[in-house]
């Protein structure tokens, strides 16, 4: 748990706003996610030194160009989906994308984000469904989002547009991450999945998952750890042959 003075908290704000201030007046798409998207959603504060703007692919290079204009410090971390820039001790992630490669921002966020302010500039943030899908991936030793996806669901459910979260983890075949999230959901909160959780997605995804005993046993041995958690399943590639997924984009 991250601990600032409000000091900190105030010159962490005036550098957000002054880099949400850019971004506005450049005309770049972009929204925020993160602590701050959980925040709107959900109503949970959380301190934090950085601020996580997402925008699409083509457009990062464009936001990394704008700030060393302005000049800021900027950094292009992981070709794959991050880039950063920088005042001080504080930094904004710039995310066009995700470390397995699955989250990729496209036009359809922004058609589904949400309008809420920051620091009185009105802004785009992520929408609980994008939101969502980015953290269920997120299942590392040292991080996992779980009480994140529970409490979007818990404050969004009802309104959620449930059949649009499951297309996005449809497209890789990974309905088995809702499924055990809803499980999960299930146990923490036995007074409220009622209403919140429609009967119908439950159904079907548990329908999905016994079909799978009908199957044949793959041939070649997968093991698709890594693309929830980087680090504790290379054991699985490296030592116990197992082959990891080569992520496809759609």
């Amino acid at each position: 748990m991250i601990t600032t003075t409000e000091k900190q908290r105030e010159e962490a704000r005036l550098f957000y706003k002054e880099a949400i201030l850019i971004l506005k007046e450049s005309g770049i798409p972009f929204m925020l996610g993160g602590a701050f998207a959980l925040r709107v959603h959900t109503g949970v504060h959380r301190d934090t030194k950085d601020l996580d703007v997402f925008c699409r692919p083509k457009d990062f290079h464009k936001i990394l160009k704008l700030f060393a204009n302005h000049g800021f410090q900027t950094q292009l971390t992981d070709i794959r989906w991050l880039a950063k820039i920088f005042k001080g001790e504080y930094f904004v992630d710039i995310i066009f994308s995700s470390v397995n490669n699955i989250c990729t921002v496209e036009d359809s966020w922004f058609t589904h984000a949400v309008k809420s302010e920051y620091a009185d500039e009105e802004v785009l943030f992520l929408s609980p469904e994008d939101l969502i899908w980015c953290k269920l991936y997120v299942q590392n030793r040292e991080r996992y989002d779980a009480a994140d996806i529970n409490h979007i669901i818990l404050k969004t459910g009802k309104q959620l547009d449930w059949e649009r979260l499951l297309e996005r983890l449809d497209r890789h075949e990974h309905w088995h991450l809702l499924l055990a999230q809803l499980v999960i959901f299930q146990f923490v909160y036995p007074s409220d999945f009622q209403e919140i959780i429609p009967e119908w997605i439950f159904k079907k995804l548990l329908k999905r998952m016994e079909s799978q005993y009908k199957l044949p046993s793959t041939v070649v041995k997968v093991c698709r750890g890594p693309i929830i958690d980087q680090t504790q399943y290379s054991i699985d590639i490296k030592e116990w042959n197992y082959k990891s997924l080569t992520i496809m984009t759609t």
